[in-house]
């Protein structure tokens, strides 16, 4: 397509930026929207994938059929595949009428499956049944239903990993995988940053009748300096904030560098040996990791304390502290037991000094369990959050649908 079509075709759907990467994704999304090949898209959380399936849909011949889009992730396990597939009356507790299901209402049209990486195994081939063949069987029936449906899947998680780890299906990916997409994260797509600002600052000022803001050119080069980690969506975020909170219209970088509480984090140098998933499993290995360390550095303090007192009473400490530690693998996913320091009921050294006192005895508390932890953050989670769940989920970087697991796990209703 030339520069003047895609254009176009940005202007329809409200793409702002004119990076090549950019452009060239929406150039692929419409080569390949005439035929019915299922288009995976990925990128990272926020970056606008979203726009590119009803792209595909408007150039296809189904531009006329339906469209119905579907958040795999914030859908509870339990309900998935009648929400997909439909089911028949009585197929569950609670199914007091027949559904059609998502796949039965697109036919003829096109479905996208959104965060399709948090879809369960059991699901997954339900899915690839009806990539391969056209057909599914609805929850509770044996008789198979026919559909037509163009998919086009959308994620942001590695799902080469994680087919690596027994977690997404292979041949479901390759089948997925017939034309990927990538869309480039806000960080790589540079000058695009400020249009993008601009763009929504003229939309707050006409939402909320006001003057639009304007950044300096110091503001502006930190825009651009800034990595972005929620794309697209936090740059929006951002600026719908500024523009209510900030009575002066004129933001410098003095101002923009209060809205980014995170700046300072992303300058931060990489952990070695950290792994690069970023689920909650990896954040609680590693918060289970600094735990065990500085257990660790209490217990050389003590040892220290240890023996200083008893060279101050000009003897040798005949009290023995042991301390053993386990070897953590980089994988392991809870915290390794720790036998405590051991101590006896009476002191070994009897002091004739009145001026100095037994060494205290030190009782270590026992430690809590990475499921307690795991409870203790998510009730907190969604104390904060006044038990929205969505906004809790998002807040522990997990999925709703996770997270309403762990929720019944720990019998948190």
């Amino acid at each position: 397509m030339t520069r003047a079509e895609i254009q176009q075709v940005k202007q329809r759907f409200g793409i702002i930026g004119n990076t090549e990467a950019l452009s060239r994704a929406i150039d692929v999304a419409i080569q390949v929207a005439p035929t019915d090949l299922s288009v995976l898209i990925t990128g990272e959380s926020g970056v606008g994938k979203e726009s590119f399936p009803q792209i595909i849909h408007q150039y296809s011949r189904r531009k006329h059929g339906q469209y119905i889009a579907v958040n795999c992730g914030a859908i509870p396990e339990g309900t998935i595949d009648s929400e997909l597939f439909g089911h028949e009356k009585g197929a569950f507790t609670g199914a007091i009428g027949e559904r059609k299901g998502y796949f039965g209402e697109a036919d003829g049209g096109t479905i996208f499956l959104d965060e399709v990486g948090e879809l369960p195994m059991p699901t997954q081939a339900r899915l690839l049944r009806v990539l391969e063949s056209g057909e599914f069987l609805k929850v509770g029936s044996s008789r198979v239903q026919k559909t037509d449906v163009r998919i086009v899947a959308a994620t942001n998680v590695n799902l080469v990993q994680a087919i690596s780890e027994g977690r997404f299906r292979e041949d479901l990916y390759y089948r997925l995988n017939t034309v990927p997409i990538q869309i480039p994260p806000l960080r790589e797509r540079g000058e695009d940053v400020l249009l993008l600002f601009r763009k929504f600052a003229a939309d707050f000022a006409e939402k909320y009748r006001m003057p639009a803001i304007q950044l300096t050119e110091d503001a502006k080069k930190e825009l651009l300096a800034y990595s972005w980690p929620g794309n697209v969506r936090q740059l929006k975020n951002i600026t719908e904030q500024i523009s209510i909170i900030e009575t002066n219209r004129e933001i410098n970088a003095a101002i923009l560098q209060t809205y980014l509480p995170t700046q300072n984090m992303q300058r931060l140098p990489a952990l070695m040996g950290t792994r690069e998933s970023k689920g909650f499993e990896s954040e609680r290995e590693i918060l289970y990791s600094v735990l065990f360390d500085m257990r660790q550095e209490v217990a050389e303090l003590k040892k220290m304390v240890h023996n200083m007192m008893a060279e101050r009473a000009g003897q040798v400490s005949q009290v023995g502290t042991v301390v053993t530690t386990p070897v953590v693998a980089a994988h392991q996913p809870s915290v390794p037991a720790i036998i405590h320091a051991v101590q006896p009921a009476q002191p070994a050294v009897r002091r004739d000094d009145d001026d100095i006192q037994d060494t205290e005895e030190y009782v270590e508390e026992p430690p809590l369990s990475l499921d307690e932890v795991e409870k203790e953050m998510i009730r907190k989670a969604l104390e904060r959050h006044h038990g929205k769940r969505k906004s809790a989920a998002k807040d522990l970087n997990i999925s709703e649908r996770t997270l309403y697991r762990k929720i019944k796990e720990y019998d948190l209703d």
